[in-house]
């Protein structure tokens, strides 16, 4: 085999024109140049006859190497690499490398490998997609959860069955082995190729027990500032900020309170959110409490909501929160009047909630879910469940959210338009109590006393299971960062080894 041999980006026969993204569905690539003698490559389909604006950068008849091969085996080649590497190195080495990172039909196929030929991924609208931090975040999230660098999910015949990820169990006090498990009369589905679970926890990830702080369940979790600063919130009636930065521990910096306040709250802390260094809690003392992180958790605020207030979002010009009483109220936390407005969107309490600068989108207890204008001002649209959603995510143009009944339901939201796509199974067995999803990852936490890492395809791939003593109240991500509030009173956290 000739010596492979990287051209320096100074030479002119390395740069290859410009990028053009591939079509949008990784098992519906075609080819981006044409020609006859194009040599058949593994997992790529047949060629087929692009026209002018479909073809794809490709190294100049002078390269030599790797350089001169087709560009699509290079954008192949390159697919086998890890993605952070093609983000950050290879456009350092020459312009035709660069442009294997613009190329959307090579990050397509990274996807479509990583989560298997049979699911579907993503679950909203393509369009837009950030197809490099998806993968980035599928990587990682798999080397951290799993132990494996990638998963093999490609099978080399047709029709048989997919290799499922190793489910870890981190607790293993628990019974691991439930194949005959009956889930709300559901019955579950073990893969007979999937592996044994480990007892041992995944090596790339350091687990953190915050010393005892609270004397009564934790509801609530909120990581900020990057994954290194925590706040919990307990029936104890008192939030705690952690230092998760202090040696190879955490250490308490502040139980917020007012000069005076025996507790931070006079009832119990229910839902946390925070914008900036400016933290909000609220209560079932049916006030929304305001903390400044910047001068040491000192009281900012209080906001009385007339009801308990069961979920909360900060965005940057409005503070939201979902009370018992049916209504989303809005407010501004610098006016000496907060209230901006209040609206009722449903004939029960608000049980979880999301919002942009455009939209709000509210779960109830009624089996309602509808979305709120907040230019126009009025409500767009309510559909109805045959449960209620207890946690809600919302980012890009998708919406995922956990139900009563251990289900996760996932939407499209577009122009205010809310579309349930699927309802999915993964084997929770009770309330869903906490979501998160990004464009790589999904975590979810259950009253089942389980925390399940997923990758967000159709259906959901679940990479680990952790497994508590006691039901789990909540959870919370941050750059890889997650937190997990117990209903024993203790807080666990998950991180990447450094």
């Amino acid at each position: 085999m000739s010596e492979v041999r990287m051209m320096d980006r100074s030479d002119p026969g390395t740069d290859c024109g410009q990028d053009q993204d591939g079509p949008p569905l990784p098992d519906q690539v075609t080819s981006q140049r044409g020609g006859a003698s194009r040599p058949e490559l593994p997992g790529l389909p047949p060629p087929v006859t692009p026209s002018s604006s479909d073809v794809s950068p490709s190294p100049s008849a002078e390269a030599s190497g790797l350089l001169s091969l087709p560009w699509e085996m290079l954008t192949n080649i390159a697919s086998h690499l890890p993605a952070q590497c093609v983000i950050d190195v290879l456009p350092k080495v020459c312009h035709a490398l660069e442009n294997v990172g613009k190329d959307s039909t090579a990050w397509q196929l990274r996807a479509a490998r990583l989560i298997g030929s049979r699911a579907g991924f993503p679950v909203g609208p393509r369009e837009d997609f950030d197809w490099p931090s998806a993968c980035v975040e599928m990587e990682q999230l798999t080397t951290c959860w799993t132990g494996q660098a990638h998963l093999k999910a490609k099978q080399t015949q047709e029709g048989e069955g997919e290799r499922q990820p190793q489910d870890v169990a981190l607790n293993p006090q628990e019974d691991l082995a439930e194949p005959q498990n009956q889930e709300n009369g559901r019955r579950i589905e073990i893969d007979e190729h999937q592996p044994p679970r480990s007892l041992s926890p995944p090596p790339e990830l350091e687990c953190i027990h915050l010393p005892s702080g609270h004397i009564a369940q934790v509801n609530s979790v909120l990581l900020m500032g990057e994954g290194t600063v925590l706040a919990t919130g307990s029936r104890d009636r008192n939030v705690k900020l952690w230092d998760l930065q202090a040696g190879s521990g955490a250490t308490l910096l502040h139980t917020l309170g007012g000069q005076g306040d025996f507790s931070t709250h006079r009832g119990w802390v229910w839902c946390l959110s925070a914008l900036g260094h400016q933290l909000a809690s609220g209560g079932f003392d049916s006030t929304v409490r305001l903390w400044d992180l910047q001068a040491g958790g000192a009281k900012m605020g209080l906001i009385r909501a007339g009801a308990a207030v069961l979920c909360l979002s900060y965005q940057a010009d409005v503070l939201l929160a979902g009370t018992f009483d049916k209504r989303v109220n809005m407010y501004d936390p610098r006016a000496a009047q907060p209230l901006v407005k209040s609206i009722c969107l449903h004939g029960n309490a608000v049980m979880c909630m999301a919002a942009d600068d455009k939209y709000i989108i509210a779960g109830s207890k009624g089996c309602t879910v509808a979305v709120y204008d907040r230019r126009a001002g009025k409500e767009l649209k309510k559909l109805k469940l045959s449960s209620y959603l207890q946690s809600m995510s919302y980012r890009g143009c998708e919406v995922w959210a956990g139900d009563n009944s251990g289900m996760i339901h996932a939407f499209s939201m577009q122009a205010g338009t809310l579309k349930p796509i699927s309802k999915f199974d993964v084997g929770h067995r009770a309330m869903i109590t906490g979501i998160h999803r990004s464009a790589g990852s999904l975590y979810t936490c259950s009253t089942d006393c389980t925390v399940k890492v997923h990758i967000p395809c159709v259906p959901p791939r679940t990479l680990c299971t952790q497994h508590h003593k006691a039901g789990v109240n909540g959870l919370s991500v941050e750059a890889g960062v997650l937190a997990v509030a117990s209903g024993d009173m203790h807080v666990q956290i998950w991180r990447p080894r450094k």
